[in-house]
């Protein structure tokens, strides 16, 4: 990248020497850019945001004012290895939110393409956000948690480290998340638990009736089941399943914390109502 234009900088903003500007990114009052910072074209950086050090933002990312991303993650173990935080292209950081670095364990914190993390929200260390996500109001996840493309996080959710968030669902606010949330799902509360397939996430992005159907009975199949959710997930025939079905019993078979159950304690999936 070329040195930025003069016009793009505001004049309190403060840029190490050693970051990469691209001549079409702007930041703006008192922001400030740390070392080895890499801002790609047409990145808007609001006033008082401070980019830490070691980050890499994609093109046409917006970042707030008050943001602080790339700094040192919130975990006992760092020990001052360098390590990064990347940013995919026009994703939208809100104020206020904090994005941290990964650790030794991973290296790197992931953040997909065309995301909304919306104010206040909390990205911890070694996280792996997908694309198309969208993160509410004040999110707090802790670290390694993963969570794959389309999901949606209501606000006020905290999220246990470790924990998987499948693609194509939808997490209530004030929830507290500590099991994996199965993909194309709605879970909800505190504790959360699961109260169906995500119809109406699903119907605004197209899915096909026979693939909502065929979801539906995916979902009754393993949440209804007389027995372990595991054992239930191998009685699903996968050769005639379509490839969403095929996906969701995939994610629960290689779950290590469990998959968030219908309800606290466990039960059938008509002891909640649907609320998908």
């Amino acid at each position: 990248m070329r040195p930025p234009a003069a016009a793009a900088i505001h004049p309190t903003a403060v840029v190490d020497q050693s970051a990469s500007v691209s001549e079409t990114a702007s930041i703006g009052p008192y922001a400030v850019v740390g070392p080895d910072v890499e801002v790609g074209d047409r990145v808007q950086i609001g006033p008082h945001a401070i980019v830490e050090r070691d980050t890499r933002i994609a093109e046409d990312c917006q970042i707030s004012g008050s943001v602080v991303i790339g700094a040192d993650p919130q975990d006992l173990k760092y020990v001052g290895e360098r390590t990064w935080l990347e940013i995919g292209p026009r994703t939208v950081i809100r104020e206020f939110a904090t994005l941290n670095r990964g650790t030794a364990a991973a290296g790197t914190t992931m953040v997909g393409a065309d995301c909304m993390i919306m104010a206040y929200v909390h990205v911890a260390h070694d996280c792996r956000i997908g694309d198309h996500v969208v993160l509410s109001n004040a999110v707090n996840m802790a670290g390694h948690v993963e969570i794959d493309d389309w999901a949606i996080v209501g606000g006020l959710t905290a999220i246990h480290q470790f924990v998987r968030v499948g693609a194509h669902s939808m997490i209530g606010g004030a929830s507290r998340v500590n099991q994996d949330v199965a993909p194309f799902g709605l879970v909800a509360g505190n504790p959360a638990a699961a109260y169906g397939i995500n119809r109406v996430g699903l119907a605004r992005r197209d899915f096909d009736d026979v693939v909502v159907r065929e979801l539906k009975g995916a979902y009754r199949a393993l949440f209804q089941a007389d027995c372990p959710l595991q054992e239930a997930a191998g009685r699903i025939d996968l050769d005639a399943a379509c490839d969403e079905v095929q996906q969701l019993v995939g994610f629960v078979v290689s779950s290590e914390r469990g998959i968030t159950p219908t309800r606290a304690g466990g039960g059938a999936a008509g002891d909640v109502p649907d609320l998908s």
